[in-house]
């Protein structure tokens, strides 16, 4: 299964992730199959940054988020597309 799952990057006490798909079976910070955006959660607000076009691309190809991503895609309003 392809899931929308975040992989944690920066340094140790200070992370920042990147929106990735990747095969369910893989690492969390393994391979990936594409990066789809960047999310970091130590500015304020948080910066989230996705990219519409491709994220409902994976969607409709039945990729799975993970609860986190769907939270910033619900926040973004991305999930609300797929349903129009």
């Amino acid at each position: 299964m392809v899931k929308i799952r975040l992989q944690r990057m920066g340094r140790k006490k200070k992370p920042a992730y990147r929106v990735v798909v990747a095969d369910s079976r893989a690492p969390r910070d393994g391979a990936f199959i594409e990066i789809i955006g960047h999310y970091n959660p130590l500015t304020d607000p948080a910066t989230v940054v996705i990219d519409e076009e491709k994220a409902l691309k994976w969607l409709r190809q039945g990729a799975q988020p993970t609860q986190t991503v769907a939270n910033l895609l619900k926040k973004l309003e991305i999930s609300d597309k797929l349903t129009t």
